[in-house]
């Protein structure tokens, strides 16, 4: 009986330390699709934390697969004297490991999730273009890259957007008739990251 309640806490355990480990990913594509934008940056905190994530996921449920494979105890007859429960069955598990690896990859395929990149307007008057690179604290994956770029290109006049959450920059291109850098900072302010200076 002891065995089974392990079995059953060490998939949960497997399963949550998966999500936990994308954490950071997921508001993002959440806030795209809600409308929401000033809570996303709140589980970036979790990034330096997903290595060792991904590690208890795997150890986690390599040990429930470990627990299914082991063998049963039998009593005299040949029969098992335990009968699995739900939650030690191979379905189970199987719907565990894959809902895990999904979660764990999330950040790979998140780009998916959000439209293409827009075309920047076209400008004639090359002295109206602005550029301007800021500094940007809370961003710490490729999501967080396409989440910044798709509020910044809805800026009138938008023309383009590179951002790097490796080195935490932000370079916006636009027209400043029709946009301010009040605007540009206010657009990356609504993602939940936040403009710290402009280098």
């Amino acid at each position: 009986m002891e065995t089974q309640k392990t079995s059953k806490k060490v998939a949960y355990t497997g399963l949550i330390a998966a999500i936990a480990a994308s954490s950071c990913c997921i508001p993002p594509v959440i806030a795209l699709f809600s409308g929401i934008g000033g809570s996303t940056s709140a589980l970036s905190f979790m990034e330096p934390f997903r290595p060792y994530l991904i590690a208890l996921a795997v150890v986690a449920i390599g040990y429930a697969w470990y627990n299914y494979f082991k063998p049963k105890k039998e009593d005299d007859c040949g029969c098992d004297i335990e009968k699995p429960k739900w939650y030690q069955t191979k379905g189970f598990l199987i719907g565990i490991t894959l809902f895990a690896a999904i979660s764990i990859a999330f950040p790979h395929y998140s780009y998916i999730f959000y439209p293409d990149k827009k075309t920047g307007a076209v400008v004639t008057s090359q002295s109206t273009i602005n550029e301007t690179t800021y500094q940007v604290k809370g961003m710490t994956c490729e999501s967080c890259n396409l989440h910044v770029e798709n509020e910044v290109s809805k800026l009138p006049r938008y023309i383009d957007a590179k951002v790097d959450y490796k080195t935490g920059t932000v370079k916006v291109k636009y027209d400043s008739s029709k946009s301010t850098e009040k605007d540009v900072v206010e657009a990356v302010n609504n993602t939940g990251y936040k403009v710290v200076s402009e280098k």
